[in-house]
């Protein structure tokens, strides 16, 4: 009996993919090494061209991982300074930023906190902290597509102004920016957007001591050139090149009070604001008091009326103060319902600085330049 020769399987087609994973990973590595000295390249670079334009970057200690997928910069002991009048320096305890090797456009930075902002070699002037702040920028390293900041419980010191105590003080704050689309070359149009949560600061204004959310979307024209400058300098060349701040929808409340409106403002040449905005308000009887409406009512041609009821019957003009509020609303604007809830539609104009609700002016404020 003749035996029968078993031919031997091919074991090569067993380990094949593994040598391909193998020297995929190898290739793998070997880019994620490139891209990571590259990066260090393109960091010096960019803070070199920073630098020329007023704005240094530093870092104590530097290092960048995050093999295999992303490339994390880890900037240990930063400063930012920007140049200027006065010159500001920035300093953070750490930063983290990351970009997604597959998606290099899309950066993510992570701040440790707190913000010192001061004056190079002087005391801190303000102090910046937070429970978790977070940044992103879309677009780099060619063109600011989008960015956006966000941060969990924010404070703010002021220690030349309020000691050791918050001047803001919130839950949560967002900031959005893009460019809106049809934006001219050289003149573009940014589309903003501002959220905050339980925002408090009492020892700004006694009308922001109790907690206030804010949902505000605008369209900021004019801002040609972000070159450090002081602020009034600033100012002067947004109104130069035609600048104009569009709010296209806020909604503001406080407690059972709502705000909604919406407007433009921009500067005059001599610096004063100027504009419109068409406000809705729910609990406006609650907004005048807050306005300290005894004082105002004692004032101009209202007030000279409350007087001569004195003057008639005592007592008879304090009766006039105490129910001004109703009266007042009601010639403010138009009665109508917001949210399910009675509400009073009125203009609020500012005009060469002067602020006025309805026909009674309430204030004036100073010019930016």
């Amino acid at each position: 009996m003749t035996g029968s020769t078993i031919p031997r399987r091919r074991r090569w087609p067993l380990f094949a993919p593994f040598a391909l994973v193998a020297v995929l990973a190898a290739l793998w590595s070997a880019f994620w090494f490139y891209a990571a000295g590259r990066a260090k390249t393109e960091i010096a670079t960019w803070q070199q061209r920073e630098a020329r334009a007023g704005r240094t970057q530093d870092c104590a200690s530097q290092s960048i991982g995050g093999y295999p997928f992303r490339l994390e910069v880890h900037c240990g002991d930063a400063t930012f300074t920007l140049a200027g009048a006065p010159t500001l320096q920035f300093k953070l305890p750490a930063v983290l930023g990351a970009v997604q090797v597959y998606d290099p456009k899309l950066a993510i930075a992570e701040f440790t906190g707190p913000l010192d902002v001061a004056e190079p070699g002087r005391a801190a002037g303000y102090v910046v902290d937070w429970k978790f702040a977070q940044a992103s920028v879309r677009g780099l390293p060619a063109q600011i597509e989008r960015a956006s900041l966000a941060l969990d419980a924010p404070s703010v010191k002021a220690p030349a102004f309020a000691g050791d105590a918050p001047v803001f003080l919130a839950r949560h704050v967002e900031l959005h920016g893009r460019e809106a689309a049809g934006s001219a070359p050289g003149n573009p149009v940014l589309d903003l957007v501002l959220r905050a949560n339980g925002a408090v600061a009492d020892k700004l204004h006694p009308l922001a001591a109790k907690p206030i959310d804010a949902d505000i979307a605008a369209l900021l024209r004019g801002v040609t050139d972000i070159t450090p400058k002081p602020w009034p300098v600033l100012f002067k060349e947004w109104q130069a090149h035609g600048g104009e701040l569009e709010i296209v929808k806020a909604r503001v409340q406080q407690e059972d009070v709502i705000a909604v409106g919406a407007g433009t403002l921009h500067l005059t040449a001599g610096g004063r604001l100027d504009g419109n905005l068409q406000v809705t308000v729910v609990g406006i009887e609650k907004v005048l008091k807050m306005f300290d409406i005894e004082r105002f009512m004692s004032e101009g041609q209202i007030g000279a009326t409350i007087n001569a009821l004195d003057k008639l019957l005592p007592g008879l003009g304090g009766i006039a103060r105490q129910n001004a509020a109703p009266g007042l609303a009601a010639a403010l604007g138009q009665r109508t319902v917001l949210e399910g809830k009675q509400a009073i539609t009125f203009p609020i104009r500012f005009v060469d600085g002067a602020i006025v609700f309805g026909s009674f002016q309430v204030g004036q404020l100073a010019p930016f330049f």
